[in-house]
């Protein structure tokens, strides 16, 4: 029997039962939307922390204090690292361009009868131009705060509204922990980073918020919670992170581990694209069961149409077929359910990817690599699943299947 007929007669087979073949279809139809829609997702998630990484400013490089088993081990980091500490790096380190040490916490802010619960920076002239963050209206922190302890604040552009809608803040005053503080400035909006809206926030001068915020608890210093440094330029990196390492631990007296991690841009994304790509990898996986089930029902389904069918088989057998021609026409029926369910589930997993990166900050990203994989998996699994029914009706005896005519 040539294979263009047995597409022919499967395909005639499929069409009698139009609504079994529709119901084999989606489970195959529902894996490979899953996988491909999955696939799309974890990746776009990755895009945008890259993205969002890459707004933070350029040739960036984070000083935090601990060690990498410290930030596993313990709920409270260690007090180690302080101001003097960045005011010794911007001096000593000819690798680096503008240094900005920030202290963070979350206080009560208000204004009048209104309050929250925000996230309260700490910080000097230079987080502006390291961070890329820019002014909308009024001024940012400026040296001559830092040295008064100005009580001034800067607020982030969602705080302003919230506070003072359409009316212009500056000048006014707000509360942060029962301390007044006058608004000089209002920055631009910069969006949320890794799920945290950074305009959401206030920017105290870091002095101000050491000593009548949250208090100095280091004994060796005023304590920062990270501090952020520019490389000169992105050749500069490498050179910048030896050398900072190298001043802290005499700093520090270290002769052992570090009592602080430096990490660039790089090596941020790269962990979070470890951890990106992992999930993707877990939601596949368990999108990708589906589309075993998808072919446990192939099966079944295979199976049952070969009991409805011994007659015809019988009949085809007396008349000369093959086993080869009846285990082919099988198979092929199978895989045509197999591929038509994959080509239809390719086409709403990438209709998905489209509907979530509308709706969503998410990027629409389309892997060529997954629909061929989803599509080519799921053909497999037609034919993997196919073949135990397909042997049956094969070696089914015609004489036995005969005589139920």
């Amino acid at each position: 029997m040539q294979f263009l007929e047995s597409v022919h007669m499967a395909t005639r087979a499929l069409r009698s039962n139009k609504l079994r073949s529709a119901l084999t279809m989606l489970g195959i139809v529902i894996g490979n939307a899953s996988v491909i829609a999955m696939v799309g997702i974890g990746q776009g998630a990755q895009r945008l922390a890259e993205e969002e990484f890459e707004a933070l400013g350029p040739n960036l490089l984070f000083i935090i204090p601990g060690n990498q088993q410290d930030r596993r081990t313990t709920f409270e980091l260690p007090k180690t690292l302080v101001l003097e500490d960045a005011e010794a790096i911007a001096r000593q380190v000819p690798a680096v361009s503008q240094v900005a040490p920030q202290i963070n916490a979350r206080e009560i802010v208000s204004y009048q009868q209104q309050t929250t619960n925000i996230t309260v920076l700490g910080v000097t002239p230079e987080f502006s131009p390291v961070r890329t963050f820019r002014v909308e209206r009024g001024r940012f922190i400026e040296e001559s705060d830092l040295r008064r302890n100005a009580r001034v604040v800067v607020l982030g552009s969602e705080i302003a509204d919230q506070f003072f809608g359409d009316r212009n803040p500056l000048g006014e005053r707000i509360r942060v922990k029962n301390i007044s503080l006058e608004v000089i400035g209002v920055m631009e909006s910069k969006g949320a980073f890794l799920g945290t809206n950074q305009d959401e926030a206030v920017y105290l001068p870091l002095t101000t918020m050491a000593n009548q915020i949250v208090g100095r608890t280091s004994p060796y210093g005023l304590e920062v919670s990270v501090i952020t440094v520019s490389a000169r330029n992105a050749q500069s990196i490498g050179a910048a992170q030896f050398q900072i390492e190298n001043l802290l631990r005499l700093r520090h007296n270290i002769t052992g581990e570090d009592d602080f991690t430096v990490r660039t841009q790089k090596d941020v994304l790269s962990i979070v694209g470890t951890v990106t790509g992992g999930l993707t990898i877990m939601l596949a996986a368990i999108a990708a069961i589906s589309l075993l089930v998808g072919g446990i029902g192939v099966m079944n389904i295979m199976l049952v149409s070969v009991t409805e069918r011994t007659q015809e088989i019988g009949l085809r057998k007396a008349l000369g077929a093959t086993q080869q021609d009846i285990l082919s026409q099988f198979l092929i029926e199978a895989v045509i359910v197999s591929a038509v369910g994959g080509v239809v589930g390719t086409v709403i997993g990438i209709g998905g990817i489209f509907f979530i990166g509308a709706v969503s900050p998410l990027a629409s990203i389309i892997s060529p690599l997954s629909i061929l994989l989803a599509v080519g998996v799921s053909g497999g699994i037609g034919l993997f699943f196919g073949v135990f029914p397909a042997r049956q009706a094969a070696q089914l005896d015609p004489i036995v299947a005969l005589r139920r005519l």
